[in-house]
């Protein structure tokens, strides 16, 4: 789950993360109102999405008066912005953040990310700030500081000093560098966070140490630990394909290709969606109905798949184990008949009773296509769409 700027900010706040004063804002109105309340004769407006890149989109304004500031939310409320982070169709801006300038001396990276391959949260530091992390990385990687922290002990302030010095600071700078690493990573694992990062963390002109923006994302399986981060989801933020399929315990992300696909297991979807790939066609969605899923859930997958409309055609590919394949077979038909499916459909069973499901999904009437492999399967979809 991802949170907005200004979200993150309250969090890190509270865990000793030094950030500026910021008022979210919904409306014009409060906007003029925030820049009054600042009291400072600089200010920044700032577009509040799941994305970054915000500033290149123009999600960015600073502001010298109220009625700039105005001006500009008039301008950014309701104005979808497109990122490298967003896709084609952007988002929409529905929430601004009107934060107090700084006098800013120098810019600096910072994050602490889930490093699988170090089993453990690793720190990310670069003296080079409000640049994507990911060009810098592959033009001089060496500018990137790496430390991974222990899962138990946590970060050691060995650490912590070392990534001030990568980072340039020196004296008070460099304590108050490492205190706010130190804080930084406290918070990612206290929150259960999957990505904890200061892009810009900046040194202002008069020798301050501070967050100037803030992205969280915490590990959707551990939230119900944290009922305070929870109240910062912002639906408006998700595709609604994915909201609905957390309803039924499905797991469902949306994708730009026009094959819908239905499977049970990730490691199946994945290579469904690979092969569908390999044979000329294009996944819509990564669908894991589970391995114990209902004629229910089946149902409601087809619903939720039927309501992409970049979907021309679905694949059901899916391996009977805990689930056999006669009772798929019959919530197959069943969600056919119940939504009135008229697109090219391909199934594809495999396990515990298939030749009962096969037998069940050819009696059925339906305008339907079998398949016995999974090459077989995505052959049969992409010439269906063609």
């Amino acid at each position: 789950m991802n949170i907005h700027e200004y979200q993150a900010k309250q969090l890190l706040a509270k865990f000793g993360v030094p950030v500026g004063k910021g008022i979210p804002c919904t409306t014009a109105d409060e906007v003029h109102k925030a820049f009054d309340t600042l009291g400072e004769p600089l200010a920044v407006v700032k577009a509040q999405i799941h994305a970054g890149g915000r500033g290149k989109a123009g999600g960015v304004k600073l502001v010298r008066s109220a009625d700039e500031a105005r001006s500009v939310a008039e301008e950014l409320i309701g104005k979808t912005l497109v990122t490298h982070q967003t896709g084609p169709d952007g988002r929409v801006v529905k929430q601004l953040y009107v934060e107090a300038g700084c006098d800013i001396e120098r810019e600096l990276y910072l994050a602490v990310v889930m490093d699988r391959s170090a089993q453990a949260p690793v720190v990310i530091a670069a003296a080079e700030g409000g640049v994507d992390i990911e060009e810098l990385a592959d033009s001089r990687p060496e500018a990137i500081a790496h430390h991974r922290v222990h899962p138990v002990k946590g970060l050691q302030a060995f650490q912590g000093r070392a990534i001030a010095k990568h980072l340039g600071l020196r004296g008070a700078q460099a304590k108050a560098g490492a205190k706010l690493v130190a804080s930084l990573v406290k918070a990612f694992m206290a929150l259960d966070c999957s990505l904890a990062e200061i892009n810009p963390m900046i040194v202002t002109k008069g020798g301050e140490v501070k967050a100037l923006d803030a992205k969280m994302s915490f590990d959707s399986n551990a939230l119900f630990r944290h009922p305070e981060v929870m109240e910062f989801r912002d639906l408006n933020e998700e595709d609604p394909k994915e909201i609905e399929a957390k309803k039924f315990d499905l797991s469902y992300i949306a994708l730009d290709g026009n094959i819908g696909c239905m499977v049970n297991g990730a490691g199946l979807a994945m290579a469904t969606m690979d092969v569908i790939q390999l044979k000329g066609g294009s996944p819509a969605n990564f669908l894991d109905v589970g391995g114990g899923a209902n004629r229910e859930q089946v149902t409601n997958a087809f619903k939720i798949l039927l309501s992409d409309k970049n979907v021309k055609g679905l694949l059901v590919n899916i391996f009977g184990g805990i689930m056999k394949c006669d009772t798929i077979a019959e919530g197959v038909i069943a969600a056919a008949k119940e939504t009135g499916l008229s697109l090219p459909l391909v199934v594809r069973l495999e396990g515990t009773n298939v030749e009962l499901g096969r037998k069940l999904l050819d009696e059925a009437g339906l305008n339907l296509q079998t398949a016995v492999s999974l090459d077989e399967a995505a052959e049969k979809i992409v010439k269906a769409i063609a």
